[in-house]
């Protein structure tokens, strides 16, 4: 056991035990793809017939794993939550420090594609060159719903409450006048999934119903956090439908844009999220991520996304029963931002009963093993393009940047992503049992989710703990390991003709892009996406980005950080022609002052 393992215990760590299961490939896929009008006469047929569902359950593979005997006497685990505690402090978290302007670790300012970071807007507002409200009377413009004219960033958001973003702005403005800003995000526009809570909005999670039931709710906690640092909340981002594709296709309130290239889905289900911040509109989103959510459209659109440890960070008062694979993180479009919103995110939560239990993050300061664990036959089963993506940041890394790579087995990762499906769906069904109010898409994989039984169930959890045991044996057998995968297999997912209007349930798809981000949420490790390349697409135009993932021991966040930066330091130095911003960025500095001037010209 490594110095920095015997510094640490944990809460709830699996027994470290191998299970000697040699990855085996999966059986071709055979899920029908249907869309349009067909789609809908499916779902009638789907929720109407009693067989129908059970047959499509079975193609789904998800009956396979009544077959895994071996696991008879493997106890099933329902909660993946592990929590770190450093020796020498007790169960109550240390306290909360605040970032520190000067210590931002922000790329060069002639860095080709760099986006404006938090360290940007700082200076903007510090110098008097612009005020948080001619931020925000640039930005709403083009992102309301609630006016005539849309423009493309509009079907990122879901909605905007004009009167408590401007109070927010003059409040920021006043402050920055006045030399006493609440600290490096005051001002800072941001945006969260509408999944979470907030004051002031609705809550339609994907769907046409208020979830809120018209009722005035309290601010969920990861976006107070950030709001109480002086950050502005421009608005609920957009997402897939109950969260249940990676597409990021709604036909309820329109598909956010790709910003890299129109042709191609944003990804899901932080699809607006994802739009917001890739098209330069917000510095940062707040995410969820049950099934990559956070990952796969950080993934397609070019950004930083960190899929935290299970339970790490707080969404509180709003309850989330039963969920035992959604998180909440950040999505960025640098390191430097990721790193300090991750840090206002998860301070412990005194009202949760798990949050409360964590550490609030430190940076490492400690020398810190570069250990990389790839399990090949699993990495290859990417497309050539992306696995020559990945490849490549990691020979830079093992050249350069002094990682080691190890080669490691992971057992059951084709039954784990399968179990970890049929956990998802029954536990989404337990909280939204009336699939009438779905679209097509979602009565059809909800319907055929009903097929699951208790024990199938229970199945899928002793694949959870086989996988989780395994997990805490490579962690062990190599302390600092990061396993690293593709995030997804593919590159990027183009819109097919007649999706945007009724929606597409294209399973093989599904499950394809899902082929890596399933392990992280089903056994709460935490997860690291950063851009590594780019790509021709097949339709549009506009290159495709390409990400890679690395998972890390449980609470290892910190150390996946400086790894994202590693990732970072190849996009910008290693890869012929660094990051590239995408033509649908927008300036939000340039056109904030621009817009000043003329303001200004009628005074």
């Amino acid at each position: 056991m490594s110095d920095e393992s015997a510094r640490t215990t944990f809460l709830q760590y699996p027994s470290a035990q191998a299970y000697n299961k040699l990855y085996q490939a999966p059986p071709p896929y055979n899920n029908p793809t249907v869309k349009g009008y067909t789609l809908h006469y499916l779902a009638g047929l789907v929720t109407t017939l009693p067989l129908v569902p059970y047959v499509l359950w079975r193609n789904a593979g998800f009956g396979s794993l009544r077959a895994l005997k071996e696991l008879g006497d493997v106890e099933p685990r329902y909660d993946p939550t592990v929590i770190p505690v450093s020796s020498g402090h007790s169960s109550y978290p240390l306290e909360y420090t605040k970032p520190d302007p000067s210590a931002l670790r922000t790329l060069p300012n002639n860095t080709p594609g760099r986006f404006y970071t938090i360290a940007d807007y700082h200076e903007a507002y510090r110098s008097g060159r612009l005020t948080p409200r001619d931020v925000v009377e640039f930005l709403l413009p083009l992102i309301r719903r609630d006016v005539g004219k849309h423009t493309p960033y509009t079907a990122a958001f879901v909605d905007s409450n004009v009167e408590l973003i401007m109070a927010a702005a003059d409040a920021s403005t006043r402050r920055w006048q006045e030399g006493k800003p609440l600290g490096v995000l005051d001002g800072i526009p941001f945006s969260a999934k509408d999944e979470v809570d907030v004051k002031g909005y609705k809550r339609y999670v994907g769907t046409t119903k208020d979830y809120t039931g018209g009722k005035e709710v309290e601010t969920s906690w990861c976006v107070k956090k950030v709001e109480e640092e002086g950050g502005i909340m421009m608005g609920k981002n957009n997402m897939h439908e109950m969260g249940m594709d990676t597409n990021g296709n709604n036909p309820n309130w329109g598909t956010p844009l790709n910003p890299y290239n129109s042709q191609y889905y944003p990804g899901g289900s932080t699809s607006g999220g994802a739009s917001a911040v890739g098209s330069g509109l917000v510095p940062f989103a707040i995410g969820s991520d049950g099934g990559g959510s956070i990952r796969i459209p950080s993934n397609y659109c070019g950004l930083y996304g960190l899929k935290t440890s299970h339970g790490r960070v707080s969404v509180s008062p709003l309850p989330r029963s039963g969920n035992t694979v959604v998180i909440n993180g950040p999505i960025a479009s640098n390191m430097s931002d990721l790193e300090i919103y991750y840090r206002v995110l998860a301070q412990p939560d005194p009202s949760n009963l798990t949050s409360r239990c964590f550490a609030p993050p430190k940076p490492v300061t400690a020398p810190r093993k570069k250990v990389l664990g790839i399990c090949k036959p699993w990495f290859d089963r990417a497309v050539p393009a992306v696995q020559e993506a990945c490849q490549s940041a990691l020979q830079y890394m093992t050249t350069e940047l002094g990682y080691t790579i190890v080669d490691i087995d992971i057992p059951y990762l084709h039954e784990g992503q399968i179990a970890h499906a049929l956990t998802i769906l029954s536990e989404v069904l337990a909280e939204q049992p009336d699939l009438s109010i779905l679209t097509a898409p979602n009565r059809v994989l909800l319907k055929v989710a009903q097929s699951s039984t208790a024990h199938d169930f229970i199945i899928a959890q002793k694949v959870r703990h086989a996988v989780m045991q395994h997990l805490a044996h490579l962690f062990q057998k190599y302390p600092g390991l990061v396993i690293v995968t593709p995030t997804t297999p593919n590159a990027g997912w183009p819109i097919g003709d007649g999706e945007a209007t009724f929606g597409v349930t294209d399973g093989n798809m599904q499950v394809f892009n899902m082929e890596y981000v399933w392990m992280a949420n089903f056994t709460g490790v935490p997860c690291i996406q950063f851009p590594v390349g780019y790509v021709d697409g097949v339709k549009g135009t506009g290159k495709v980005p390409v990400g890679m993932m690395g998972h890390g021991d449980w609470g290892s966040e910190d150390s996946l950080i400086e790894f994202g930066f590693d990732g970072e330091a190849w996009l910008n130095k290693g890869y012929n022609g660094g990051k590239l911003r995408p033509e649908a960025w927008v300036d939000v500095l340039e056109g904030s002052e621009k817009g000043r001037a003329v303001e200004n010209s009628f005074q």
